[in-house]
C-alpha cells in the first residue's frame, strides 16, 4: 500500500527497522542521553526561544491539546481566544468549554484562510489566550502564523500552537512567531508511528506549568518537565517509538534541518497539484492559503467514497477521506512522510485510470 493519509504516514527504512526489534528497558542511563538529545533536537528543529523545554507525552496529538489546555490555562484567570475553522479547531474550542475555560471563539467558514479583519473584530477586553491549530488539516488550509503573532504581541496573549500537521511541512519558527506553546505529532511530519505527542514549551509556558495546579494525573505537565530533567517520563512511555522519534530527529537534523524538510514537503506538494492540473481530472483543488502537508480536493463529477474504496482495493493506494456531509463530495492528499516524487505518479495515474471507471455523479442523478 502507498499511504497518502496525513498520518500515520509512511517511515524511512531505518525508523522502520527500529520498531522491528525488542522494546528495551528505559530507566536506564542509555534510554536518559536519547531522550535528552531528542529536547535538544527537537527545541532546535522548532526555532525555540533560549530557555525552553521539550516533553513527549505517550498519547495522541488531542492528548497533547488537552494537556495544554487543562495545565497551562486556569478556569479563574484565563480567557482564550480560539480560531475555529474545521473539525480541528472546534476540538480546540470544545476542550476549553469541557475544562471551563471562558473562550471567544473567531468562527471561520471552512476551508477559509484567517484574516486581519476577522481578528481586528474581536473584543480582546480581558482574553489573556490565543489558541490556534496553525494546518486546519481538516480544511488543508495553513493560517498566517506572522498575522497571529503580531496580534499575540499587541495584546500581550499566551499563545498555544497546535502544529500537529503543519509542523516541517510549513514554515515555522517559534521564537518569532511568539509562540509560547507548540503541539506537534510523531505520525505526522515526523513520519513515526503514532503514540507520541511532543510538546515545546517557551520559557513563559515552563513558569505555568510550575505555577498552576495541574488538574491531571496522566498528562501532568509539572512531572514531565521534572522527569525530562533527567531524561525520563513519569510513567511508561511509548519506548520504541521515542527511539523511533531520535533516529528522524538526528536525520532531520543532519539533512539541514528544518528548512531542507519544509523545502521537500513544498516540492511534493507542488509536484502533486501540478500533476492534478496537467491531468485535467474532474476536481477542484483548495489552493487559498494551502498548507503542504495535504490537498483538500472537491469532487462534484465522482464520489469520494467511491474513489477511496477502489483505490484501496484495486490500486494499493490510500487516500485521506473526509467525514460528515462533505464525505462524498471530498477527500484529501497528503504529502508528509516518506514520498518520493515518483509515489505522485502513481498515485495521479490511478487516479486517471479510477475516474475513468466510475459512473458520473450527474448520470447517476439522471438515471434515477
Amino acid at each position: 500500500m502507498i499511504n497518502f493519509a496525513v498520518g500515520p504516514v509512511p517511515s524511512s527504512e531505518n525508523v522502520r527497522a527500529i520498531g522491528s526489534l525488542d522494546t528495551p528497558y528505559f530507566r536506564t542511563p542509555e534510554f536518559s542521553h536519547t531522550m535528552l538529545e531528542n529536547e535538544r533536537l527537537l527545541c532546535n528543529l522548532a526555532h525555540a526561544p533560549e530557555g525552553s523545554r521539550a516533553i513527549f507525552p505517550t498519547c495522541s496529538g488531542t492528548g497533547a491539546m488537552e494537556a495544554a489546555i487543562m495545565g497551562l490555562l486556569d478556569p479563574i484567570n484565563d480567557k482564550a481566544i480560539v480560531v475555529d475553522g474545521g473539525s480541528f479547531g472546534h476540538r480546540f474550542r470544545s476542550m476549553l468549554e469541557l475544562h471551563g475555560i471562558d473562550n471567544v471563539p473567531i468562527e471561520l467558514v471552512p476551508g477559509t484562510p484567517l484574516t486581519e479583519a476577522d481578528l481586528e473584530a474581536i473584543n480582546v477586553g480581558d482574553c489573556t489566550a490565543f489558541l490556534v491549530n496553525l494546518g486546519e488539516t481538516s480544511q488543508g488550509v495553513l493560517y498566517d502564523a506572522s498575522l497571529i503573532g503580531r496580534f499575540c504581541r499587541e495584546h500581550d496573549l499566551f499563545l498555544i500552537v497546535d502544529g500537529i500537521s503543519s509542523f516541517l511541512a510549513d514554515p515555522f519558527d517559534m521564537e518569532s512567531m511568539g509562540a509560547d506553546v507548540l503541539i506537534t505529532d510523531a505520525q505526522k511530519a515526523l513520519a513515526c508511528p503514532p503514540g507520541v505527542a511532543p510538546m515545546v514549551l517557551s520559557p513563559d509556558a515552563v513558569k505555568r506549568a510550575n505555577s498552576l495546579t495541574q488538574p491531571c494525573m496522566y498528562l501532568n505537565l509539572y512531572d514531565m518537565l521534572k522527569n525530562q530533567e533527567r531524561g525520563q517520563t513519569p510513567f511508561t512511555p511509548a519506548v520504541t517509538t521515542l527511539l523511533q522519534i531520535h533516529e528522524r530527529l538526528a536525520a532531520l537534523d543532519a539533512a539541514g534541518g528544518a528548512k531542507a524538510e519544509v523545502a521537500r514537503c513544498a516540492d511534493v506538494a507542488n509536484d502533486f497539484r501540478n500533476r492534478i492540473f496537467s491531468a485535467g481530472l474532474p476536481f477542484q483543488m483548495r489552493l487559498a492559503s494551502p498548507s503542504n502537508a495535504v490537498t483538500y480536493i472537491e469532487s462534484p463529477y465522482v464520489s469520494a467514497k467511491a474513489l477511496f474504496a477502489l483505490l484501496k482495493d484495486e490500486y494499493g493506494i490510500w487516500l485521506c477521506p473526509n467525514g460528515g456531509e462533505k464525505g462524498d463530495t471530498s477527500f484529501r492528499v497528503g504529502h508528509i512522510g516518506n514520498h518520493p516524487l515518483s509515489d505522485n505518479v502513481l498515485l495521479v495515474a490511478a487516479l486517471v485510470d479510477a475516474c475513468g471507471r466510475l459512473e458520473p455523479k450527474h448520470d447517476k442523478e439522471a438515471n434515477k
